[in-house]
């Protein structure tokens, strides 16, 4: 059947918005500072290369994205344009890696906000626990009822518009000075770090992530092969505004030098600077409903990725995980095993940051790091298309996914900065997961 177009731009640019303005923002701003060295506008400037790497990027695939007849977002663009292998290889890194550390990295994030709210001792093992306990709920609310998760998404869609706008507002106006530090905390000061704040650049693509979702709706927006890119250009925009807002406007209230020394838990003092204890309070519950949606909307879509795969026969034991619950209309075993793969992985990112293996990042973001350069394919077969005159545009069958590529290459080049001994090893393990399943495509002759 086909699907009706009853999406206009606005409904487009506002999905957009909601998807991949998400939790990063609170927790990462300390991470962009530090590879900065404390420089503001060198932070302002990789926030606006992160957003024109998306822009370029979005914008191309929206190409891929108005021509696919199949549903399933980035995979069936590769099953459909490329290569059903491909397809699995994709599939599995997203199964296997993208999903679960993101989602892993958020609930983690999750337990520190909440211990800040509740003045718990902040230590990593409770930090994990809580961000188990977290993952966990989410994961079962999910499939028990995808209303009562629908409807939270919505909720925290709204909520976590409410602090980065206030504080960017009330950083416009802000005229008192940068508070103490704590006793506890050591002052770091501002430095000089090179090419170093290339590192930047990966955080700021976990800010950003989430646009690619975006692109599952283009079959049903009104005249899509023009608003699309349109809303795939305007909706970056308006999260770069929102970014750079936020991002000055905590600054101007904090300073840069107690973002540097106090990281994620600068936020509280932003509260605090401008409500008083009571405010610390109002603005940490804000960031966490807001972070916590953020579990919610990744789970509610990972549960359900398992089963896609193993619907086109790309897993092991695909007839299993492809059954059914007809009254959840969902498969069991599909979000048990997405679940029982997240576990594993805050398994994974607590080793990491107990013993400091990442040198300040996680997992998560070599995870998207990679996924820019797996987009490269895609953006390939966009240029393919307009030599075949299927694209007509010179800008969107030629110069965009060109901008997309060099991008990916900036991203890349970005990760690698921030970790050079441990990134090449995460993306070299990456690269072997697609291997796998790329070759179980290839043993049980999936597509072509």
């Amino acid at each position: 059947m086909e699907k009706k177009e009853h999406y206009g731009l606005s409904t487009a640019v506002s999905m957009i918005v909601g998807i991949s303005i998400g939790s990063g923002i609170f927790f990462k701003s300390d991470d962009i500072l530090k590879a900065t060295g404390g420089s503001v506008w060198l932070g302002v400037l990789v926030f606006i290369i992160g957003a024109f790497c998306v822009i370029f990027g979005s914008i191309t695939l929206s190409q891929l994205a108005s021509r696919s007849t199949k549903e399933g977002g980035i995979i069936s663009y590769y099953e459909e344009f490329v290569s059903s292998r491909l397809a699995s290889a994709f599939g599995w890194f997203q199964m296997l890696v993208y999903f679960p550390t993101i989602t892993a990295v958020v609930s983690w994030v999750s337990g520190i906000y909440t211990i800040s709210l509740l003045n718990f001792p902040s230590t990593l093992e409770l930090q994990t626990l809580l961000g188990f306990l977290y993952l966990s709920f989410f994961f079962l609310m999910n499939y028990l009822s995808y209303k009562l998760g629908g409807a939270f998404q919505n909720l925290t869609t709204i909520v976590k518009m409410i602090p980065l706008i206030g504080v960017a507002l009330i950083g416009l106006f802000w005229t008192q000075g940068a508070p103490m530090l704590p006793k506890d905390v050591v002052a770091v000061e501002s430095s000089i770090v090179g090419w170093g704040f290339l590192a930047a650049l990966a955080p700021i693509a976990f800010s950003f992530d989430g646009w690619i979702v975006s692109t599952s709706i283009t079959q049903e927006v009104k005249n899509h092969r023009k608003t699309m890119p349109l809303a795939l250009t305007i909706g970056p925009l308006i999260v770069l505004s929102v970014y750079l807002a936020f991002f000055l406007g905590m600054i101007a209230i904090v300073g840069t030098e107690y973002i540097l020394s106090a990281g994620d838990q600068a936020i509280s003092q932003v509260g605090y600077s401008i409500f008083g204890a009571s405010g610390e309070k109002i603005l940490l519950i804000f960031v966490l409903i807001a972070i916590l949606g953020v579990v919610n909307g990744i789970s509610l879509g990972y549960i359900r990725l398992p089963q896609t795969l193993a619907s086109k026969h790309m897993l092991p034991f695909s007839g299993k995980i492809a059954q059914m619950n007809d009254k959840k209309g969902l498969s069991p075993y599909s979000a048990l095993l997405a679940y029982l793969i997240t576990v594993f992985w805050l398994v994974i990112h607590f080793l990491t940051q107990k013993y400091n293996i990442l040198a300040g990042g996680d997992i998560s973001e070599i995870a998207i790091v990679f996924s820019y350069v797996a987009y490269v394919i895609l953006y390939l077969k966009v240029i393919g298309l307009k030599k075949t005159g299927h694209i007509k545009s010179a800008f969107l069958g030629t110069t965009a996914p060109i901008l997309g590529i060099f991008g990916s290459i900036i991203i890349l080049l970005g990760g690698l900065t921030a970790n050079p001994v441990y990134s090449p090893l995460f993306l070299l393990f990456s690269g072997t997961i697609c291997l796998l399943g790329y070759f179980y495509g290839v043993r049980t002759n999936v597509g072509r």
